[in-house]
């Protein structure tokens, strides 16, 4: 079962998520929050699976409530899924770099919404879209010329090519057949990177990549 909490300071939002994801033999909605302060508590009392947060809430938003999320060990097992009304929102990325684990359009279809819900439970990162990449990319051309990180000193020269692919939006299947590798070579690559890396999932190997310099803003493969 799939435990779900829902942060956004709209009621009806709420109601209609709730609605959505209810009617799921593998979901469900374990509590509400009307802003990030709830946001955090309703995660250290219910430890769900997965948070769809809002960002534009009262008192602590929801940037600030996904960071203290995401870097409390206690919480590691959440994932955070950001909420927004629009697909260019200006703190999506921040939001991502803070440890959101992906975001989602709230007009997005109920059955995009019951995906990317599943996708993220299970420890994958909501990054494939092409609204995501245009996101991230928008927002990484605004920063300084990235310098390479020193982190990534501790990768092997396939392991570099993989995170590459991954922080183009590949899919590991789609790595998979571009390095001519299993799709569980591909997998095990990814889970590797990730460890020695330190990061959460696959959003954040993005994040790395982008600030890393490894993919430049509006770089496709």
């Amino acid at each position: 079962m799939i435990r779900v909490a829902l942060a956004d300071d709209q009621t009806l939002v709420r109601a209609g998520f709730r609605s959505i994801l209810s009617g799921e033999d593998d979901i469900e909605v374990v509590g509400e929050a009307a802003d990030g302060e709830q946001a955090v508590a309703l995660a250290h009392e219910q430890r769900p699976d997965v948070v769809l947060m809002d960002i534009r809430m009262p008192g602590t938003d929801g940037l600030e409530a996904t960071r203290r999320i995401t870097t409390d060990p206690r919480l590691a097992a959440v994932r955070v899924v950001i909420l927004t009304t629009f697909d260019m929102d200006d703190h999506v990325y921040g939001a991502l770099r803070a440890g959101a684990s992906g975001f989602l359009v709230k007009d997005t279809e109920p059955m995009e919404l019951l995906h990317g819900v599943r996708v993220v439970a299970r420890g994958d990162a909501l990054i494939a879209p092409a609204v995501t990449r245009r996101l991230i990319s928008e927002f990484a051309n605004r920063r300084k010329q990235p310098a390479p990180s020193p982190r990534l000193n501790a990768l092997t020269e396939r392991e570099l090519e993989v995170m590459g692919l991954v922080g183009s939006g590949l899919s590991n299947d789609e790595i998979a057949a571009r390095l001519v590798l299993s799709p569980a070579t591909s997998k095990t690559h990814v889970s590797r990177i990730m460890t020695k890396l330190g990061v959460r999932d696959r959003a954040q190997l993005v994040i790395l990549a982008y600030e890393s310099g490894m993919i430049t803003p509006g770089w496709m493969t």
